[in-house]
């Protein structure tokens, strides 16, 4: 059942449900945490229409710096702004930041804890029909590796704004990762988001599996629970917003109560979200694990839906994989 705790939407399994992109969150909540602080300032690497970034330019036109096609150059100008004051949050697709710049984020921002947000829009394969080149499927494996840097994956455009205002308050780098698509909007205004926690969106008395899930995947693993309640197979969703530092404490209780973990992430399986659970679950409490995502190729042209659907990260397959690793538990 639903957890009431999480107050999420009312229209949560409606067909008209609201759908939003995650980089509209961008937006609104850069916006929101300029009008907080007059630190806060956006560069954008000549994208600023489709990050959002416009948004903050029309409100603040003054602190917002349009660097052009020169991610590393963006990355090096901001951690130099951070060091003087502000509050850079930096913008590009994720596919370019921080799939160019690496190098400079490591060096300049994470490596002398400079408080810069770097905002990766356009990850995941839902990017659709921009290809593989487009399709960042590494991003959170090379930036949850960066000591010190906060790595947050949002669930939906509503968590986005509340999580760029959070990044703004935070003294350190953070990573934030946002989609093209829009996908349904399943948290409200007074839903709880902290940096570092994650949150039951469903819960049941005698759970059978784990679903563990980041970004928009959340969305699709509360329809996998719901279809999986239909058939008589009682199962928690943990959504977690935060990949690093992971809500190791709602993670084991999770994985002690259900006895089996499936994380679901649209990304690369190695290095990424499933692959921070199982490094924590090997330490501290093994259970059986299967993780869903991109399994070691690359994206490529299509529609977002047909792309999940391709590679396994809708709420069907996620079903699937659940009802095969209770069927894998009762066989052993």
């Amino acid at each position: 059942m639903l957890n009431p705790d999480a107050k999420l939407s009312d229209k949560i399994f409606a067909d008209d449900i609201p759908q939003a992109a995650t980089r509209d969150g961008f937006g609104t909540g850069s916006v929101e945490a300029g009008k907080a602080d007059a630190r806060v300032v956006v560069l954008s690497a000549d994208l600023k229409e489709s990050t959002r970034a416009e948004q903050f330019e029309k409100e603040f036109p003054e602190r917002f710096i349009e660097m052009g096609v020169a991610e590393q150059n963006m990355a090096t100008v901001a951690a130099g702004m951070a060091e003087a004051g502000k509050i850079p949050f930096i913008t590009s697709y994720a596919a370019f930041s921080p799939g160019r710049n690496y190098e400079q984020i490591r060096t300049t921002i994470a490596l002398n804890a400079m408080p810069v947000k770097i905002c990766g829009m356009h990850a995941g394969v839902s990017v659709g029909p921009d290809g593989a080149t487009h399709q960042m499927l590494e991003d959170i494996g090379m930036m949850r590796m960066l000591p010190g840097m906060i790595v947050i994956s949002p669930g939906d455009a509503e968590e986005a704004r509340k999580a760029v205002i959070a990044a703004a308050k935070h003294d350190g780098p953070v990573y934030l990762r946002f989609g093209r698509a829009a996908t349904p909007t399943f948290t409200t205004g007074e839903t709880p988001f902290s940096i570092g926690k994650a949150l039951v969106l469903w819960k049941s008395d005698a759970p059978k599996v784990a679903i563990l899930s980041t970004g928009s995947m959340s969305y699709a693993a509360l329809v996998a629970a719901k279809v999986l309640a239909e058939g008589g197979v009682e199962s928690i969703v943990l959504h977690i917003p935060t990949i690093k530092p992971l809500d190791g404490q709602a993670v084991l209780e999770a994985a002690k109560r259900a006895g089996c973990v499936i994380t679901v992430e649209e990304h690369q399986t190695a290095g990424g979200f499933g692959g921070a659970i199982a490094e924590f679950l090997s330490e501290y409490h093994p259970v059986p694990l299967r993780r869903l995502g991109v399994q070691d190729m690359f994206g490529q042209s299509g529609a977002p839906d047909e792309l999940l659907q391709h590679y396994g990260l809708d709420a069907l397959h996620i079903e699937e994989k659940a009802r095969e690793l209770i069927r894998y538990i009762l066989q052993s």
